[in-house]
């Protein structure tokens, strides 16, 4: 049957993964494609991340990962047929890009799909008559009852690995040390560790408060497939209170959003609810004023502005600051869910299509659960529960460091010099937003 192909995707590791037990027993080239269909619209940090872990993994094969570069339905084919290859062996994705893309490698090679970036796969979990859940709640208790498999015992000794002595090889884009300490395997089970040792047990009401920075930062390596779910939920196990579980009930989540756009392969781009396509948004010169003010963090909403600030300055943010930064633009500045999407794809290291588009349209009313369309998060308010003495947006926005204090939120005693007064009033805002939902309603 000749040697074998490993061809790597969003699954850079080599612990924990079924692909390496499907391949065991052939002589195996690590392969992976830089394509230019998903670098392109990354931003540069999220490149960084990724060359960092290509890095570390060539680091785990001794050197023999081949990368190359080109469109994976020409080069894929064209490896296997310069070694020989008896069968490629890839984890399923589930994505639209991905599933045409795999479909079309599958039609020139032996294509062999063993597991998936998830716990628990997209459309593995259904209703009694074999649909697709559309509301979170009675899918999580399904993909409860469900389970997952216990995490595949292998490692980089699994296979042996091929000399990559291609002609279309080509060196792995160079990146900072401090992203390549922070990047691949070995960083991403020490990061877990630490997490559920440390912050764990509290993650249920720590993980809200952006200013203790509690969250597990774990989100970058499950988009890379540097450690898998299954290996975070096996840690779980056994493990009571609220931390864990609520823990165990954000990795569904990120199931759920993939299973979703699994079947409804068009809310990448569109409203899951079709009705929300009427929405009234603002458009002209003061419009794009608005949307320069959120990118760049000067809206005068001192959370607004700490969150997008650290954005740009890590490409990761808060999963609660999202969430406000979110509601803002679309409910304050009356912009469209997916400028916003978009926006974040760009900069986040993290960035996760399934959870990200899915993620804007829960707070923009129009995706899976349609309760959230009248609610309106106060910028303030939100500040003041979250970030109770202001050491966020204190970290974030220099400007503000010499207010002490909750003040920091309300600037009731007036804005330092250079800190901008706020680009719309919210309250005005606000019935604006619901007025504009109500005419969908009536509609």
């Amino acid at each position: 049957m000749g040697p074998a192909i490993v061809w790597f995707r969003r699954d850079l590791r080599t612990g924990d993964l079924p692909t390496l037990s499907a391949a065991a027993g052939d002589e195996v080239l690590g392969l992976f494609v830089l394509d230019e269909a998903l670098l392109r619209p990354s931003g540069a940090p999220r490149r960084d991340v990724l060359y960092a872990c290509l890095a570390a993994l060539d680091e785990e094969l001794g050197g023999r990962l081949c990368v190359v570069r080109g469109d994976p339905r020409v080069v894929v084919p064209q490896v296997a047929r310069d070694i020989g290859a008896g069968a490629v062996h890839v984890s399923a994705d589930f994505g639209p890009y991905g599933r045409a893309r795999d479909d079309a490698v599958a039609r020139e090679v032996d294509l062999v799909r063993t597991g998936s970036p998830y716990a628990v796969a997209p459309g593995r979990v259904t209703k009694a008559d074999g649909a697709p859940y559309r509301v979170f709640t009675p899918y999580f208790g399904r993909w409860l009852d469900h389970g997952w498999r216990a995490p595949a015992d292998t490692s980089a000794r699994t296979v042996s690995w091929l000399d990559p002595g291609l002609s279309i090889r080509v060196p792995i884009p160079r990146t900072g040390p401090a992203t390549r300490e922070r990047a691949g395997e070995r960083a991403a089970l020490a990061r877990w560790a630490e997490f559920r040792d440390d912050d764990l047990a509290g993650y249920d009401t720590g993980r809200d408060r952006p200013d203790l920075d509690r969250t597990s930062r774990m989100s970058v390596y499950l988009k890379y497939g540097c450690i898998h779910p299954r290996t975070m939920l096996a840690d779980l196990a056994g493990r009571s209170g609220t931390g864990p579980a609520a823990f165990r009930r954000q990795l569904a989540w990120r199931d759920f959003y993939a299973d979703v756009l699994h079947h409804r392969p068009d809310t990448a781009r569109r409203d899951y609810d079709p009705r929300f396509g009427a929405l009234r948004y603002d458009s002209g010169p003061d419009a794009e004023s608005a949307w320069s003010a959120w990118c760049a963090g000067r809206t005068g909403y001192p959370i607004v502005d700490a969150g997008m600030r650290q954005l740009l300055a890590e490409g990761w943010m808060h999963n609660r600051v999202r969430m406000i930064v979110a509601s803002f633009l679309v409910k304050d500045l009356h912009l469209p869910w997916w400028r916003g999407a978009r926006y974040f794809m760009r900069h986040l290291v993290d960035g996760d299509l399934a959870s990200n588009q899915h993620g804007w349209q829960w707070t923009a009313g129009s995706g899976t659960d349609a309760a959230p369309y009248f609610r309106v998060f106060n910028p303030i308010s939100q500040g003041q529960k979250f970030d109770p003495d202001g050491d966020y947006v204190r970290r974030w926005v220099p400007e503000l460091r010499g207010i002490a204090g909750a003040r920091v939120h309300t600037l009731a005693d007036g804005r330092p010099h250079g800190y901008p007064d706020p680009i719309v009033d919210h309250g005005i805002e606000r019935r604006e937003a619901l007025a504009r939902y109500g005419e969908l309603k009536r509609g």
